[in-house]
């Protein structure tokens, strides 16, 4: 259609929602499918969440806030990242969005300009390259390495600077290869960014979801230097099991800060109201569902691991965070798209094609899901790999 933009024309569909939605059609057709491609737990949100949420309804709570949110959740955000990650903002600094995605899109708009270059390690997640291009920016994606733990070096961030470079996104805990970055490797990272002043993007949305001896580090909360080349990135989805209620925030130097909240002014205006007490609660009630749902991940992460690294011709390194695994199948031979359209029809697995992240040889793997679920998929794909 001609009037249609150019700009939505360079975006392409979702992978993992078309995967997503597949399986589901499947299963609604009656049949069996495991499904090891969400990106969600599959844990209900915690009963006194929803309780906030219903109160809030119930006194009223349901009309406009400020754009930026509701005064009470911006200062909550700001007292557990100064407590937790040692960043120190002041609430006027955070601004609340309508969910993690959200706050990458409002941190990329409000930055790039046209023709600007954003630097993405590869695996990425899917949409930040589509986010650059929406503005007008170019992504530059660094194709990362296995042996590297699938991170980027500070030598592979310096090689691929230009003078139109204006941002490095950052994702930590990562997805779709659960690579964490140490203090040592982010400092080194950030020595890169400030030769050139370049604003780092940094997404932690999975902070809460680290495994062994990992540590989350907020790359924000080094240096000055750093803090003020840095947009955080945080939200409720992964941690809270509140992928639907579409709650994340900015957290950001004034200025940029600034510029964020008067964008969604004009754009969504705030985040949902009740929602937003739902998250309150979520950060001011104590609870164990995070512990919980950690140590229950950690059990399938190394069920997961110890089973994917004894089948043949595929490759895989020990995701320290998120709820993913990132499978090298270099060696099978075949497209990621057509190895996952191969894995669920004949087989009834469901998996991410690699391509979606940058990587056409991999395959992202979730244990989001039982252990029933979990080792039927994976004795499935062992037969799909011995088959091919």
């Amino acid at each position: 259609m001609e009037s249609i933009s150019s700009r939505i024309e360079k975006v392409s569909p979702s992978l993992t929602l078309s995967i997503t939605n597949q399986a589901k059609a499947m299963k609604a057709r009656g049949e069996e499918v495991y499904g090891l491609a969400g990106g969600e737990p599959e844990m209900d949100t915690p009963e006194f969440i929803k309780e906030a949420c219903i109160k809030a309804i119930q006194e009223g709570k349901t009309k406009y806030t400020p754009a930026a949110g509701i005064p009470e959740l911006r200062e909550a955000i700001a007292e557990k990242l100064k407590d937790e990650n040692g960043i120190d903002y002041d609430p006027r600094q955070i601004s609340v969005n309508s969910g993690a995605k959200h706050s990458c899109m409002n941190a990329i708009m409000a930055i790039i300009e046209e023709g600007d270059e954003v630097i993405i390690p590869a695996p990425y997640w899917v949409s930040y390259p589509e986010m650059v291009r929406l503005v007008g920016g170019e992504p530059v994606i660094v194709e990362t390495k296995e042996e590297n733990g699938w991170k980027i070096t500070p030598e592979e961030f310096e090689a691929n600077m230009t003078g139109r470079t204006k941002m490095i996104i950052l994702n930590t805990p990562g997805n779709p290869t659960g690579a964490v970055y140490t203090e040592e490797e982010l400092r080194a990272i950030g020595e890169v960014a400030l030769m050139e002043d370049i604003i780092i993007l940094s997404d932690e949305i999975y902070e809460k979801l680290i495994y062994g001896e990992a540590k989350h580090v907020s790359i924000a909360s080094l240096s000055k230097e750093l803090y003020d080349l840095t947009i955080t990135i945080g939200g409720f989805s992964k941690a809270y099991s509140m992928t639907g209620w579409r709650v994340g925030y900015t957290a950001a130097p004034k200025e940029i800060a600034e510029a964020i909240a008067n964008l969604q002014g004009h754009t969504t205006s705030n985040a949902c109201t009740f929602a937003q007490y739902g998250a309150l609660a979520a950060l001011k009630e104590e609870s164990t569902f995070i512990e919980d749902l950690r140590a229950e991940y950690d059990v399938r992460r190394q069920f997961m691991y110890a089973r994917l690294a004894a089948i043949p011709n595929v490759s895989v390194v020990e995701p320290e965070g998120a709820f993913y695994f990132l499978v090298n199948c270099e060696q099978l031979g075949m497209t990621s798209v057509n190895l996952c359209d191969k894995l669920l029809n004949r087989y009834r697995v469901a998996a991410v094609p690699g391509i979606a992240f940058g990587n056409d040889n991999c395959i992202r793997l979730s244990y989001c899901t039982t252990l029933d679920v979990l080792n039927e998929g994976l004795t499935r794909f062992e037969e799909f790999c011995k088959s091919h």
